[in-house]
């Protein structure tokens, strides 16, 4: 219906898509956006790599895969068509251990049923000849994978909607959603906003506000703090593109790795610390009422036993930049530590299932009129414009 009002919380890089994409489809809807910050893509959406993924790592068939796949195809035209920045440096993905093979094996039957485009594998004097001061035995090049900037491309959705009619209402924090006689209410203090559907798109706070519109609590969101290194610019140029590891299957992180930035700059990593707060983007940072919410649900501590040798590695290497410096430098082995200096941090909402499992895909709940994006992990960014049509089409039909 056109005379339709469509309310959105989180004015994330997922959110705006998605209320660009209602825009589209559904001309005369009006989309109001809702953001608890002064400034829409203040978390996940502002503090990321800048990656475009290919699709190399996902499971072939899941939803991850199929909508990077999408995204990324609908990212680089309208990244041309608003000419924003979007560069297509390539991506090695490098193993520098025999260990590794199997893994690196693995992962490029991934990739070609993924269809990644361009996909081919490299021994290390073809490692050289794509990253001159790369080390490695053999590698994954992936030279479509790309570098953008996804805040600039967030605030270009964000016009997108407004110039369509619609709202972006900023410094709007949400605090009860009530759902009565087909209508949904949404408050913040004595505000209010009435709207016939609503989805919900809170990244790091997605799982408190779904249980606002009456969701069960699984899966909760756990704050992982990613730390990144900066390249000083006398080394910068000894890395051309992205030069990453063979991911560990166990976790959905990727590993520290090198990427450039649209910008020019090179950065290293980032690490994955547990976080203690969900904005926990300092060390100093500390929610107790976060804390408790995590100690609380019983897979914070099935996942604790399961992954606590790996949490102390993680944790030494945030404390030390030799620590952090002595695995990247398997890769680039001319950067040092002497040669980085500590840059931001990002954190990633990491949902976590009630048996301690770290959720890998997307998850999307629907509550009647309301639907939640309960977990939109990475590639998500490059699959924003995908997971708006995915978003709009199950939830509008």
């Amino acid at each position: 219906m056109a005379d339709e009002t469509i309310g959105i919380v989180g004015a994330g890089i997922v959110g705006l898509a998605i209320g660009r994409e209602i825009t589209l489809r559904r001309p005369g809807t009006r989309v109001v956006v809702l953001e608890k910050e002064d400034a829409v893509a203040q978390h996940q959406t502002g503090h990321n790599s800048g990656v475009v993924h290919a699709g190399i790592y996902y499971p072939p068939g899941s939803l991850k895969a199929q909508l990077c796949t999408r995204g990324r195809s609908l990212l680089k035209e309208y990244c041309q068509d608003r000419t924003i920045a979007y560069d297509e440096c390539g991506k090695l993905v490098v193993a520098v251990r025999v260990d590794e093979m199997a893994r690196l094996d693995a992962l490029e039957k991934r990739a070609r049923e993924n269809e990644v485009p361009g996909l081919r594998r490299v021994d290390h004097t073809e490692i050289r000849e794509i990253e001159p001061h790369a080390a490695g035995l053999a590698a994954l090049h992936s030279p479509e994978t790309a570098i953008t900037d996804f805040p600039r491309i967030a605030r270009s959705f964000a016009d997108d909607i407004v110039a369509a009619g619609g709202e972006v209402r900023l410094s709007w924090p949400v605090d009860g959603i009530t759902t009565h006689a087909g209508k949904t209410e949404i408050t913040s203090g004595d505000r209010r906003v009435v709207v016939d559907q609503l989805i919900v798109c809170a990244g790091i706070h997605s799982d408190q506000v779904a249980k606002l519109a009456g969701d069960r609590p699984e899966p909760i969101i756990v704050p992982f703090r990613g730390e990144y290194m900066r390249v000083k610019p006398e080394k910068a140029g000894l890395v051309r593109g992205m030069i990453y590891p063979v991911p560990d299957p166990r976790y959905p992180f990727l590993g520290v790795h090198f990427t450039r930035r649209v910008t020019g700059v090179v950065e290293v990593g980032p690490n994955a610390v547990l976080a203690t707060a969900r904005e926990g983007y300092r060390r100093s940072d500390l929610s107790l009422r976060d804390l408790a919410g995590i100690a609380a649900w019983p897979g914070s501590w099935k996942m604790a036993r399961q992954h606590w040798r790996t949490g102390i590695k993680e944790v030494r290497g945030s404390l030390s930049k030799s620590s952090y410096m002595a695995e990247a430098m398997q890769y680039v082995p001319e950067i040092h530590a002497s040669d980085v200096y500590r840059s931001g941090a990002g954190v990633r909402a990491q949902a976590l299932d009630r048996d301690g499992s770290l959720v890998d895909d997307f998850r999307i709940h629907r509550l009647g009129p309301i639907t939640a994006v309960r977990n939109a992990p990475s590639p998500a960014a490059t699959s924003s414009l995908a997971i708006a049509e995915h978003v709009v089409a199950a939830h509008f039909g």
